[in-house]
């Protein structure tokens, strides 16, 4: 099997050493094309305004100047056209990937350019608990816990055009209760929060953060599933119609 793997934290990001060897333990045919640089927050953007240039760090392993989506797309089209992957992993992320989070998430539009090229395709992302952390995000819940979650979705039939979402909860591996197969959530747009401050030439600049989440209760969706320490995995799809609306919306031009 060959596995192709990439992220939004960079080439040089601690969650993609955590990846591989992962993957390790599922083939010894692994790629790695990855962002050069952290492009978190990148969401499916598409490099068109610059050239896109890609540096070879070593056999199979490459890392291109642009986002995630430019990097699957250079994976599947230049790099690796003539040995097309099986796999897709993207990640570990550096943090979330939950609810609304999977629109803006680099790590997760890379895995979608992998399911909209028909290649099986997993985001896989480690929640933690504070801010702050830098490269020191902890991410021993995702090497313990990350074979035995994609185990059973090597072979699964999942559906065409579709991705799985898999976020592993915070702290220590030990405390991880078992994996929860959940809905997307939905957080309060609200938690949003702009944190402004003023450089030394005296001009305002600014920083989006985010604020605390309201959960909801019944470990529904895979916001509740990593706050109770689950493995939260979330199947997706790219289908984004609103198919109740279509008849509604159809009556109006009748």
């Amino acid at each position: 099997m060959r596995i192709l793997l990439t992220n939004d934290d960079g080439y040089h990001a601690p969650g993609l050493k955590i990846l591989e060897a992962i993957a390790a333990k599922f083939s010894d045919d692994v790629w790695i094309v990855a962002p050069a640089d952290e492009q978190s927050g990148a969401g499916h953007s598409l490099t068109l305004t610059r050239p896109i240039r890609v540096r070879q760090h070593a056999e199979k392993r490459f890392a291109v100047a642009g986002t995630p989506t430019d990097a699957v797309m250079m994976a599947l089209a230049r790099i690796m056209r003539d040995a097309k992957p099986d796999l897709i992993l993207s990640g570990v992320n550096r943090g979330a990937n939950l609810a609304e989070d999977v629109t803006y998430s680099g790590t997760v539009s890379a895995a979608m350019e992998g399911a909209l090229a028909g290649v099986r395709s997993i985001a896989l992302s480690q929640v933690y608990d504070r801010e702050g952390l830098g490269d020191a995000v902890p991410f021993e819940a995702a090497a313990a816990w990350g074979e035995r979650v994609l185990r059973p979705l090597i072979d699964a039939p999942l559906e065409p055009r579709s991705l799985v979402n898999i976020n592993f909860p915070a702290g220590p591996a030990d405390r991880v209760k078992g994996i929860k197969i959940v809905q997307q959530g939905l957080r309060d747009y609200g938690r949003l929060q702009i944190v402004t401050n003023r450089d030394p030439r005296g001009y305002d600049y600014h920083w989006f953060a985010l604020g605390p989440t309201e959960e909801t209760p019944a470990h529904a969706t895979d916001l509740e599933a990593v706050q109770d320490g689950y493995i939260a995995v979330t199947p997706l799809h790219l289908d984004l119609t609103h198919r109740p609306s279509l008849a509604m919306l159809g009556a109006l031009y009748a």
